[in-house]
């Protein structure tokens, strides 16, 4: 199905890859300019690269990993849902772990994946541990096992899977004298323009920030720490991301920038330092790509994904002028596919759906309750066209409000200073769907037949 990585016959002047990836986090941390406390993650864009528009192919969970993983789109690979729900990654594609390890690679997972519902070593890893994918009780398992590869010959590639900050906001994990770090009173909400301010609005963020704080960012620290006190922080390449948006209105399950934009660091000393911030458009299905680039393994050649590498290094790139997204099935039908370009952000939904799709583990909270009836009530346009310089918050259509199924003689007509950006990105989106057999062309996609 793909090309498989060549293996090399010496891999001592490998370096080793250390991948940390949580939960529903996005941009959330004070090095994207956010109001949460997170010196440790942010010494990581310090000392390397931030990507400043990194988006994921899909606002959920496995489908989001599943391209991570593979560098194909979620309805390319068959991931078009949750794993564990009968979407799971099938055991005949090339995984991340799979091609390191045919480059020579030991391959292990420490704590949490979600491209399979079981059996991870399916994946291509060579050693699981997954006994707990808390941040802080994860502390102690990377450190035993950077202990383990201190004078190991063969070069590593781990991956570092942790919980927080998905729902429930656990807060009774947190020490009891920062439990109150953040006081929903006082707290702004700068970082959220498209939800009320409102008390349950408030209470979540301040769980939400609490947990990142206090939970993952230390966390995340003592990984790199114990990295450095085993003496393989200059051989190893440390890499920091999310697989989408915040598990809070508006954002996870969604297609607007609150529901793919991902937070993606890269650290690799004496060839991505120095601080950088690049402002390019970069997707996580180009993540395997880039990441076999950096390591110095070739890259498959037929993946959708493509390296930015070059890019990381500071050599001249081919930039992307435009990311796609998507999302199929989470806890219901929610089809949708979106193309975004620095300028605009087009979207077409494709059933009857509410305005705005909250997902099961973010309507009944706090946060959730508050927008019921804004987001859940009204039906949602067949077409979304925004101007994002224009209108960042992704807050006025410019297409069509007509609704699926309507006639077009009730709809009104799109913004005439822009209709010429709605055909485009419409005809590209489409031409995207056809190049990589989106079988959302061919009508509903059913639920997979599981037993």
């Amino acid at each position: 199905m793909t090309d498989r990585a060549d293996p090399r016959s010496d891999t001592s002047g490998r370096p080793n890859l250390v991948l940390v990836h949580c939960h529903d986090l996005g941009q959330h941390l004070g090095c994207y300019g956010a109001d949460v406390d997170t010196p440790n993650i942010d010494r990581i864009a310090a000392d390397g690269a931030r990507m400043a528009n990194s988006f994921c192919t899909a606002p959920q969970c496995s489908p989001s990993r599943s391209s991570m993983m593979t560098g194909y789109y979620p309805h390319e690979n068959g991931v078009m849902g949750l794993a564990h729900m009968g979407w799971a990654l099938g055991d005949d594609w090339e995984t991340l772990p799979k091609r390191l390890r045919s480059a020579g690679y030991d391959t292990a997972l420490l704590g949490f994946q979600h491209e399979v519902p079981d059996e991870p070593e399916r994946l291509g890893y060579d050693y699981v541990d997954s006994g707990t994918k808390r941040a802080l009780d994860l502390v102690d398992v990377v450190d035993d096992f950077f202990a383990e590869r201190a004078d190991a010959d063969d070069p590593f590639f781990v991956s570092i899977g942790i919980e927080e900050p998905h729902r429930p906001f656990r807060r009774e994990y947190l020490p009891d004298e920062t439990y109150d770090a953040y006081d929903p009173e006082a707290l702004p909400l700068d970082d959220f323009p498209y939800l009320p301010d409102a008390t349950g609005v408030r209470e979540d963020v301040a769980d939400l920030r609490s947990v990142i704080s206090e939970v993952l960012d230390p966390a995340v620290g003592r990984y790199r720490e114990s990295l450095a006190d085993h003496g393989l922080a200059e051989e190893t390449a440390f890499v920091f991301t999310t697989d989408h948006g915040l598990a809070i209105p508006r954002a996870k399950g969604t297609c607007y920038d609150p529901g793919i934009e991902t937070a993606l660091l890269v650290h690799q000393p004496g060839v991505v330092e120095g601080g950088n911030v690049h402002e390019s458009l970069v997707t996580n299905v180009d993540f395997t790509p880039t990441m076999l680039d950096l390591l110095g393994v070739d890259p498959p050649t037929d993946a959708s994904g493509e390296s930015f590498a070059p890019l990381l290094r500071g050599e001249p790139h081919d930039e992307r002028d435009r990311i796609f997204a998507e999302m199929t099935w989470h806890d219901r039908y929610n089809p949708i596919r979106a193309i975004r370009t620095e300028r605009y952000k087009y979207v077409r939904n494709f059933s009857v759906l509410p305005k705005v799709f909250v997902p099961m583990d973010v309507a009944p909270t706090a946060s959730g309750r508050e927008v019921h009836e804004e987001f859940h009530v009204p039906q949602r346009p067949a077409e979304e066209l925004y101007d994002l310089e224009a209108d960042p918050d992704e807050s006025e259509n410019l297409a069509s409000d007509k609704k699926p199924f309507e006639p077009a003689a009730e709809a009104s007509d799109p913004d005439p200073a822009h209709v010429d950006a709605l055909d485009r990105l419409r005809d590209e989106l489409e031409s995207w769907m056809a190049s990589t057999d989106d079988p959302l062309l061919d009508g509903p996609v059913p639920y997979p037949n599981v037993e």
